[in-house]
């Protein structure tokens, strides 16, 4: 799966790895039940909602998005601990060269695992990976019924205030 990255974006958005139909489209967050580009559009952080398709324009408001690991899976459930720990030793070294402002870990479980930080909570974190801060938020799959479009938003849009030049 591509990712969609330059040098010294605002924010790098790190899902937790490809969905099968990510994989097969090429196309970050493409499972229609997936609220990530709904809510980086309620955030403000788009003027107008994008589709999959449009990831590239991501770039030219200084954002980008990544994976922690690379392989895909119907259900991030299927990953193993030591993919975990390697997908965050990898994305260190992608943070490192590209020095975002901001790495948005979507999933805080996720973020745990790869980083072992075992009680991070979603928000602002005290780790920071080279010079980059990080910021864990809610898990935008519509597995994930406990954090609405609404609420979501309202994290994201805290992230995209913070993240302001």
């Amino acid at each position: 799966m591509p990712d969609v990255v330059a040098d010294g974006l605002r924010v790098l958005f790190c899902g937790i790895n490809p969905g099968l139909m990510t994989a097969a489209t090429g196309h970050h967050f493409a499972r229609p039940g997936n609220r990530f580009w709904p809510v980086l559009h309620l955030s403000g952080f788009t003027p107008r909602l994008m589709k999959p398709a449009e990831q590239r324009e991501l770039l030219s408001y200084g954002l980008g998005i990544t994976n922690v690991v690379a392989r895909a899976t119907a259900r991030a459930d299927e990953l193993g601990t030591e993919e975990y720990r390697e997908g965050g030793r990898l994305l260190a070294a992608k943070v490192e060269r590209l020095r975002p402002r901001w790495l948005a870990v979507v999933g805080v479980t996720a973020y745990r695992a790869a980083f072992g930080d075992r009680k991070a909570r979603v928000g602002p974190q005290e780790q920071v990976v080279g010079g980059t801060r990080v910021w864990v938020l809610p898990n935008p799959s519509g597995l994930n019924a406990r954090w609405t479009a609404t609420t979501m938003a309202e994290e994201f849009a805290r992230l995209r205030e913070a993240a302001q030049p």
